[in-house]
């Protein structure tokens, strides 16, 4: 039987490893990444069946990849293997489309198991995050109520960097945009979330987990 293909995306070399001895007699590893962009641009060549991605990576956090991947149409099937044990970035991960949700020290007990999950169509979440408030999160009119304020894709792209300490010509840079749209987008968010400084915007973001650092 042709064993489901696997691309794994967590920017710490050593984890991607570990992962690699877990998973490779049941499952067909057939690549890495080390940031977000590069999980867009090899699941996009690659087509696996799932995906393994942890939430904190740098360029692009994993849920803001997935997002991008699900605006392209890829259909794998996400697991989210992170550290975060909060239900705010549980609520995002779900929001984003996650068929599971492991943390990472429970790693070789639970992983496997969330990926059969997943590739069954289940909802998977690492047991100590079934808590009461959590399972309300599972209901699919509360996951997808929108939230007050909107983020374009292109907003969470700069406000992730932000977040990374790059300035508006290093964000330029990367997003191939210039610096001048940079800071129109900086300052529009800045407006619609009600701060005065690039500091406080990502205090913000970093405080309802719209980004990761």
């Amino acid at each position: 039987m042709k064993k489901p293909r696997i691309l794994l995306a967590d920017d710490h070399k050593i984890v991607t490893e570990g992962l690699r001895g877990l998973l490779d007699q049941e499952f067909d590893l057939i690549g890495f990444a080390a940031d977000g962009r590069e999980l867009v641009a090899k699941a996009t060549e690659l087509n696996p069946d799932v995906i393994v991605v942890d939430i904190s990576m740098p360029l692009l956090n994993g849920i803001d990849a997935v997002r991008v991947l699900r605006e392209q149409g890829a259909t794998a099937k996400i697991v989210f293997l992170t550290m975060h044990a909060d239900a705010t970035y549980l609520t995002r991960a779900l929001d984003a489309g996650a068929s599971a949700y492991v943390l990472k020290h429970a790693a070789s007990d639970e992983l496997i198991t969330a990926i059969q999950h997943a590739l069954r169509g289940q909802i998977f979440l690492s047991p100590q995050l079934r808590t009461a408030p959590v399972e309300e999160l599972l209901d699919e009119t509360r996951r997808h109520a929108k939230p007050s304020i909107e983020l374009t894709p292109r907003q969470r792209e700069i406000l992730q960097l932000l977040a990374e300490g790059k300035s508006a010509k290093e964000i330029g840079a990367i997003l191939n945009i210039s610096p001048r749209t940079v800071e129109t987008h900086k300052y529009k968010m800045m407006d619609d979330l009600g701060v005065t400084t690039s500091a406080q915007l990502v205090q913000y973001a970093i405080r309802h987990g719209l980004v990761t650092v």
